[in-house]
């Protein structure tokens, strides 16, 4: 009896201390929304968003005029001596000149060739582009969420399940102490029945420590404190109308690989009108407003001088040789548009690979999941069958055992069954674009 006392006070402990008491429901939703504030990908890939929509204003284009000030002043104090033709001397010392100025210049390109025009479009392609590998970020991020979200909450169906069977060699161990005080059964069949209680205990005790593995691995993809306690919603709902052909399209026209590959084919085709707009002449309009004072001192010809005024100028440049390298680039950058389209062909090829091959592993997890249920119940119904036999004498506990570990394997394989389903759902949506939208 102590054996048994110290056995179930052992599983009651490793109970507590690894499924915690008062902890809160981590719902899925609640589980994004802590994502998409504290991941620090996330928010890493969201701080590059906005330089990139801070490049792609119009402030950091060429659209808009510069305007340029600056000032001056200079002191000098001379001493001199000085010899006319008549050979007359004159000595000066310690003559001080000043002189202030002041300027502003005004510079505005009028046309360059469309060449700001196109930069103008590959800033803001470039903006589009990095809020997409963002959008990338994050439906990596929120796979990965998912994916430990889902793995916890089969564990937790494996540690529940795992904790039933306990209970069942919890209570055939007492019947076969109580047997075995009353000449009823052999030592064999106490040995045999804590043999199996102690199995049971480790299974549970494994089960339990992975689950505490992933629930760290959780808090630390949600950018929260690592020991932070909570539980997994363990219900699940799978999409009824989910059709290959409408993931299909989808996939095709909003897969965030697609989207970026067609960013790029636009940054391409935007750089060959870039270099093409190096040959073109630019103009451009230069306005400068001049101040200057001068105070020549007492030995000067002018006591001070004064002046200001304005200028205005029109300047046209154009590229007429350069040695070839205009020409060099424009054929780089074709070459390059050449590249993309042919990355394009490859990504829409992976992607129909990836989608049939994801579709073919859904459809398989989905039948693999109805069959093992089936199997489910007709276990349960064998072990319900084979306990009546046992406590009726009718059979021996090895038989009871095996019926036991076959419902616990049953269980666990339905169980993998149900979540290996809803993560292939979850490569689906994803394929297709829809993670971010998916109702879970």
């Amino acid at each position: 009896m102590n054996k048994l006392k110290i056995l179930s006070f052992a599983a009651i402990y490793l109970n507590l201390y690894f499924q915690g008491i008062g902890q809160e429901l981590l719902t899925k939703d609640l589980a994004v929304k802590i994502a998409l504030e504290n991941n620090f990908e996330i928010k890493a890939a969201n701080n590059l968003t906005k330089i990139a929509e801070n490049n792609a204003a119009l402030t950091n284009s060429d659209f808009l005029p510069s305007l340029l000030g600056s000032a001056g002043s200079t002191f000098a104090s001379t001493s001199s001596e000085n010899t006319f033709q008549d050979d007359r001397a004159v000595s000066v010392s310690g003559v001080e000149t000043v002189s202030h100025n002041a300027s502003l210049a005004l510079n505005y390109t009028l046309f360059n060739g469309f060449g700001r025009k196109y930069n103008y479009q590959k800033l803001q392609e470039n903006y589009n582009l990095t809020a997409l590998q963002a959008r990338k970020v994050m439906e990596n991020t929120l796979f990965n969420i998912f994916f430990a979200y889902y793995e916890i909450a089969r564990l937790t169906q494996d540690q529940l399940n795992q904790n039933k069977s306990l209970a069942i060699s919890k209570e055939r161990l007492t019947k076969a102490i109580f047997s075995f005080e009353y000449g009823q059964s052999t030592k064999l069949d106490v040995l045999n029945a804590e043999v199996d209680f102690n199995n049971d205990s480790i299974n549970y005790l494994n089960i339990s420590q992975s689950l505490k593995t992933e629930k760290n691995n959780l808090n630390l993809l949600l950018g929260r404190s690592i020991t932070t306690y909570f539980e997994v919603d363990t219900t699940l709902s799978f999409y009824e109308d989910l059709a290959f052909e409408v993931l299909s399209d989808k996939a095709h026209s909003n897969n965030v690989e697609v989207l970026e590959q067609n960013s790029n084919l636009r940054n391409a085709e935007t750089n060959i009108k870039i270099s093409s707009a190096a040959i073109i002449p630019s103009v451009g309009l230069n306005t400068r407003y001049n101040w200057q004072n001068n105070d020549f001192g007492p030995v000067g010809f002018l006591a001070d001088q004064q002046s200001n005024g304005i200028n205005i100028g029109a300047a046209l440049s154009w590229n007429l040789w350069d040695g070839g390298k205009s020409n060099t680039l424009r054929q780089n950058t074709k070459i390059a548009l050449e590249n993309e389209s042919l990355s394009m062909d490859q990504t829409l090829l992976n992607l129909d690979r990836n989608l049939n091959n994801a579709w073919t592993s859904y459809q398989t997890a989905l039948f693999i999941m109805m069959a093992q249920n089936k199997n489910l119940e007709t276990n349960q119904r064998n072990f319900e069958r084979t306990k009546e036999q046992y406590n009726l004498g009718q059979i021996t506990s090895i038989a009871f055992r095996q019926a036991q570990l076959n419902l616990l394997n049953a269980q666990v394989n339905y169980n993998n069954a149900r979540y290996s389903a809803k993560k292939s759902e979850l490569g689906l949506l994803q394929l297709s674009g829809d993670l971010l939208q998916a109702n879970f």
